[in-house]
């Protein structure tokens, strides 16, 4: 069975088209218009073993804020259908990644129930990396978590370079990721959930 999703988001402020396919190889073709945040996207998908297209064309004349948050939405979205009814998943996973001397740790549950506890600490004096501020990585995974459906619990441990801390979330997260999507061979047609659906 096919775990692919597609959304196309389109408003006043962005114009947008995600592919998720849960079951790549880490290929990914992202174009956004923000380097570092194509580079971030670039690496959820290679460290998350996803594949993903993104195009998205945003009101950068204003400031980034409108295409990571949307972007987030639509990728959180396409994540959703591409889990179907989430049969035979692990489910619960978590990953702790380091970047020099940045350290993040990320807790997942594809749990159906949204919700993002973000504590990812940024050193004061360095708001930006390139024109992406460090501050939109929040916005990112809020948007994408509410729209997935997923809980998620990040956490920076310590970390001084704000490149560097942001990139170990992103790694951090997709390692989860890719964990509690994968398919558990023990499970084979169960949804891990004594309810009976997630």
């Amino acid at each position: 069975m096919s775990r692919t999703g597609e959304r196309q988001r389109k408003t006043k402020e962005t114009e947008i088209r995600v592919y998720v396919d849960l079951d790549g190889t880490g290929e990914s073709n992202v174009r956004t218009g923000i380097g570092f945040f194509d580079h971030m996207l670039d690496a959820l998908a290679r460290h998350g073993m996803f594949d993903l297209d993104v195009e998205c064309t945003g009101d950068l004349h204003i400031d980034a804020h409108h295409t990571v948050e949307d972007v987030g939405i639509a990728l959180g979205g396409a994540f959703l259908d591409a889990l179907g009814d989430k049969r035979g998943i692990v489910r619960y996973a978590d990953a702790t990644v380091p970047l020099d001397e940045a350290l993040v740790r990320a807790v997942v549950d594809v749990s159906g129930r949204p919700f993002l506890h973000f504590d990812v600490p940024l050193p004061a004096g360095q708001p930006m990396i390139g024109q992406f501020d460090a501050a939109l990585s929040a916005e990112f995974w809020r948007g994408f978590a509410m729209e997935s459906r997923i809980t998620l619990h990040l956490d920076g441990l310590r970390g001084d370079n704000a490149h560097h801390i942001v990139e170990a979330t992103f790694k951090a997260a997709a390692r989860a990721l890719d964990a509690a999507t994968a398919p558990d061979p023990r499970r084979a047609d169960q949804v891990p959930s004594t309810k009976g659906s997630l």
